[in-house]
């Protein structure tokens, strides 16, 4: 299951509704990216896989009917041929459910996993803790994974003093700057919860002196300001976004520092490339994990 760069709601023991529909891959894969690319998305988790030799099942998840609605809206004005179910679903930790016993994340040097795993976590590595939680970020994802193993790039010729990570989530990225040498970094969210669980995670993690999370919408917070410019932004978000904020990054990073992008699909590189290079920004370079791009840029001196 794929939650949402930005998700809206998916918590813990909140009521859900499922969204189910068959159909072949590519109808299926199509009726994903719809969902991916609605800004905002009305759902919080999407879930697509082979259901049979030619069929292919897509779930949805959101806490709210109203939500769940829109999203079969969406699906069915550009698949009229799809039938489209919606089902309650009981009240369940389904976030916990899903994410306990997972397997550690290796990217790089740093190791994400959970207390049940981190403890098997060889010597030499960077670990980094993530419970099972609501936030998006524990690794398993491609755009995390991706962002961190571009991350590990960077670390073999310099290391960030202040970084700014937007769309921040459970604060894995963050987190992964600040166990690295990072003297700062903020990270931003726009769901009040994430930010709880961030912060959190800098406490559990040993990082909370040098690491700030903040309820904002992308570079509009003082506290983003008055520290800048940085070194290093992360932004794991989605595609529009990242366009829209492609001008507001380049100002705020400092001359030979870098942006690392995910949160978009393959197919969405083009549109994201444009933005960031209209707005002065070098690629530099580029990661693609299980249909993700990562993309990582540096703004000259």
């Amino acid at each position: 299951m794929k939650r949402l760069p930005q998700p809206r709601g998916l918590l813990s023991l909140a009521p859900m509704f499922k969204l189910t529909t068959i159909g072949t891959r590519a109808e299926i894969e199509a009726a994903q990216d719809l969902l991916f690319e609605a800004d905002p998305t009305p759902v919080g988790a999407v879930d697509a896989r082979e259901e049979a030799r030619t069929l292919w099942r897509l779930d949805a998840y959101a806490e709210e009917r109203e939500d769940i609605e829109t999203a079969r809206e969406l699906i069915a004005s550009g698949f009229a041929g799809l039938s489209l179910a919606i089902e309650p679903v009981p009240e369940r930790d389904w976030v916990k459910v899903s994410l306990e016993g997972l397997p550690a994340v290796i990217a790089g040097p740093f190791v994400v996993a959970g207390s049940h795993a981190l403890s098997a976590v060889a010597p030499g590595c960077t670990s980094i803790l993530i419970e099972a939680g609501p936030a998006f970020g524990t690794g398993h994802h491609g755009t995390t994974k991706g962002c961190l193993e571009a991350y590990a790039k960077l670390l073999r010729h310099n290391r960030p003093g202040r970084v700014l990570d937007v769309g921040t989530g459970s604060g894995v990225l963050a987190i992964a700057a600040l166990k690295t040498g990072a003297s700062l970094a903020i990270g931003t969210d726009i769901d009040a919860e994430s930010v709880r669980v961030a912060r959190e995670n800098l406490s559990l993690n040993h990082a909370a002196f040098r690491g700030h999370m903040l309820e904002a919408s992308g570079g509009r917070h003082g506290r983003i300001h008055a520290h800048a410019p940085y070194d290093l932004i992360f932004a794991n978000i989605l595609a529009g976004p990242l366009v829209r904020l492609s001008a507001e990054f380049a100002r705020l990073t400092a001359a030979g520092g870098h942006v690392i992008l995910s949160g978009l699909l393959n197919h969405q590189e083009p549109l994201v490339r444009a933005a960031y290079g209209g707005n002065g920004l070098a690629l530099v370079d580029r990661l693609h994990r299980d249909g993700w791009s990562t993309l990582v840029y540096r703004r000259p001196r």
